[in-house]
């Protein structure tokens, strides 16, 4: 279809209707522009809560209902799985070696070794310096390895 004037029209959404506020009573918001008479939320600039000083006590009163944020550091976690398959049977697995072997970004944290009821482990690892979960324990365990 060709594009002639009689068939252009805006794309659906771009036009919005605008309230025309003080353009004489007939329009229905002359006047006073659809803001009621006096007070601050009449004024140019005004109305703006955020400002005022006694919000700051509101904001203080109101309960924070949302989440919690601890200030104990996170535990940085690590599979047994992926463990097992970077280090090699008889080698020590310490926040050291993992952070050597690019498993964790720095070993200054704590680490959590993950274990899977799943996986069975065929290596024996030891373990020193790092949280096991017990699952992971029981592996390492069956296999022959120590949790220092």
């Amino acid at each position: 279809m060709a594009i002639k004037l009689h068939n252009l029209k805006p794309s659906g959404g771009s036009r919005k209707k605008v309230k025309r506020v003080g353009r004489g009573n007939a329009s229905g918001k002359g006047t006073t522009a659809g803001r009621g008479t006096k007070g601050q939320a009449a004024r140019t600039g005004g109305r703006n809560r955020r400002k005022l000083r006694g919000f700051r006590t509101v904001m203080l009163s109101t309960p924070k209902l949302r989440g919690f944020k601890s200030d104990k550091p996170k535990m940085t976690t690590v599979n047994l799985e992926a463990v097992a398959g970077e280090f090699g049977s008889g080698e020590v697995i310490s926040p050291k070696t993992l952070a050597q072997k690019g498993m964790i970004a720095s070993a200054k944290g704590n680490v959590k070794i993950l274990g899977n009821a799943a996986f069975k482990l065929k290596k024996k690892l030891s373990v020193a310096g790092c949280a096991v979960t017990g699952s992971a324990k029981k592996a390492i365990e069956e296999a022959g390895g120590e949790v220092k």
